[in-house]
């Protein structure tokens, strides 16, 4: 990023939820850590780079200890004799009884009075992902809290940004399409404007692309209804308007904001216990009796307490090979005891394999139990936070909490359902509408972006063409999903619409229980919830299948 091209400034983000709770361990062991310390091994090589070419670096790589890894900087530095103006945020930790970590989601505006200050480095403990691009645009631009709709382009261009390789092509659906097969899509940069609008590109030379899709799959990552919370702005995108802007440029417009919630979301980590796993390999016959049988034994050995089985039906029918010919059946055991989730368990499984079916043997060696984590999301009032920006002179500046918040409720969606469909829902083998229809996978004319919130799941689907969404609109409801994918039955949903966009949201509440920290799930953080769904063979309508994406020069109309 510092060698391929202009830059003003270069963020990183550094602080997935999970990341807190591994910072948290680690301040344990040390008080003086808390920080993410792989920053530190990626700014020494490149600082001087930066420095001379005058880009800014902000990052919240600070965690739960951003005035620790402003010493650290320090030292850096200075044995590099490479004297940096650095300033940090800090403000977030919450004293919460009982909890590992606690710490708010601060806005942009700390970050902003450190770069007016003259900071050339600033980094923060928790803060929103976007709040890192919200802030030099403050900066820059000189934005008040009333610059509502600016603030919101910028959280909007922040949210893009924030997962990188994402929105040039990085776990795209339609990677095959990519100019380089998605080899190595190269990071993207946001050209940002005055009045919050921004362009969308990537350095000169490097990988992936800039589309239309490939920014509306991260617009999709990880959001719930079109109300987008954050604490400086409400980013409603709904408002979203993409336009293409030349090869690899793709504009955003049109964002409006509404004044911030008059809470701060809190993210709150516990230690959950200890886990333990093992993988029983089922070859041949009688697949299902054999796990029964391992259930059986191993629930009489050290009891049902905290016991999970989940058997992946991986075997062939008369397979030519011992691999194909075999299932897996992964055992979980979670407990507050380590001495039961660890070698009792792992033990007690190994003892089986002279004593259970036959080709019986596991994949796992007997091993420990781990500590696992647990995250809750809670909410603070703003006035109830000490939001500080450190400057560069060591003077402690107090952030002020916006004056204009707005309450907003959980916002309503479509087709809202608490329990599992009945059978006279769609059964999810009908035709997609009126017309010819054949059988194949959905993934042949939708995208798809899906990930975690905590314990609930998003599940962004888009249409490749107008026509792809009006038959996505009254095809792809809440009772067809439940279908689709089976384990969401039973679970609560909201469907949200997104028009500009040509898309549909899906939050599915508690799917990862606990949160990815704590959950025994295949795919604990529901990255590949998407492609699961586009890989299910349904109804499609034949006028979609037999007109490529983009032949009728829909596929990438606003």
């Amino acid at each position: 990023m510092l060698d391929g091209g202009d830059l003003d400034v270069l963020t990183g983000d550094y602080l997935a939820e999970l990341t807190m709770l591994i910072l948290g361990r680690d301040r344990q062991r040390d008080p003086r850590l808390g920080y993410a310390r792989t920053f530190l091994r990626q700014l020494e090589p490149c600082l001087g780079t930066a420095l001379e070419r005058g880009v800014r670096i902000v990052t919240n790589a600070g965690g739960l200890n951003p005035a620790g890894l402003a010493i650290a900087l320090r030292d850096i530095t200075d044995r590099l004799g490479l004297p940096a103006r650095i300033g940090y945020v800090e403000g977030d930790a919450l004293d919460h009884p009982g909890a590992l970590t606690a710490n708010a989601y601060l806005g942009a505006f700390g970050i902003a009075a450190c770069l007016e200050a003259g900071a050339q480095i600033v980094v923060t403990g928790r803060v929103t992902d976007a709040s890192l691009t919200v802030g030099p645009g403050i900066a820059h631009f000189g934005w008040t809290r009333t610059d509502l709709d600016s603030l919101a382009g910028a959280t909007v261009a922040g949210h893009l940004l924030e997962c990188g390789a994402q929105v040039t092509g990085g776990n795209f659906s339609f990677f095959t399409e990519l100019p380089d097969g998605g080899r190595h899509p190269g990071f993207p940069l946001a050209e940002l404007h005055r009045d919050g609008s921004v362009v969308l590109t990537k350095h000169p030379g490097t990988g992936g692309a800039v589309t239309r899709e490939t920014v509306t799959a991260q617009l999709l990552y990880e959001i719930a209804g079109p109300d987008y919370l954050g604490p400086d702005v409400v980013s409603r995108l709904d408002t979203v308007t993409l336009a293409d802007a030349g090869p690899d440029r793709v504009r955003v417009t049109g964002v409006r904001g509404t004044p911030p919630p008059p809470t701060l979301k809190v993210g709150v980590t516990r230690l959950g216990g200890f886990r333990n796993s093992m993988t029983f390999v089922l070859c041949g016959l009688a697949i299902e009796a054999k796990a029964a049988l391992v259930r059986a034994q191993l629930t009489d050995a050290i009891g049902a307490e905290g016991l999970e089985f989940a058997l992946a039906r991986t075997d062939h029918a008369d397979a030519a090979d011992t691999e194909t010919a075999s299932a897996l059946l992964h055992v979980h055991l979670t407990d507050g005891d380590p001495k039961r989730a660890g070698r009792a368990f792992s033990a007690a499984a190994v003892e089986l394999v002279l004593a259970s079916y036959p080709g019986c043997t596991l994949t796992t060696p007997p091993g420990d139990a781990s500590p696992f984590g647990v995250f809750a999301a809670e909410e603070v009032g703003q006035d109830e936070v000490r939001h500080v920006a450190v400057l560069p002179s060591g003077e402690r500046r107090d952030i002020a909490a916006p004056t204009v918040t707005a309450r907003h409720d959980e916002q309503p969606g479509t087709d809202q359902l608490e329990s599992e469909p009945t059978g006279s829902q769609p059964t999810g083998s009908e035709p997609g509408g009126a017309g010819p229809s054949r059988r194949a996978a959905l993934g042949a004319v939708v995208g798809a972006r899906s990930g975690d919130k905590g314990g609930d799941a998003n599940l962004g689907v888009w249409a490749r063409s107008a026509a792809g969404y009006r038959w996505l609109l009254g095809w792809l409801t809440v009772e067809r999903l439940r279908i689709l994918l089976p384990e969401t039955a039973g679970l609560a949903m909201r469907r949200y619409e997104l028009p500009n966009l040509r898309a549909v949201n899906f939050v599915i509440r508690g799917l990862l229980g606990a949160g990815a920290a704590g959950s025994t799930r295949f795919d604990p953080q529901a990255k590949a919830l998407g492609e699961l769904l586009r890989a299910r063979i349904v109804e499609l309508p034949a006028a979609l299948l037999d007109s490529p994406a983009g032949a009728d020069g829909e596929r990438n109309e606003a």
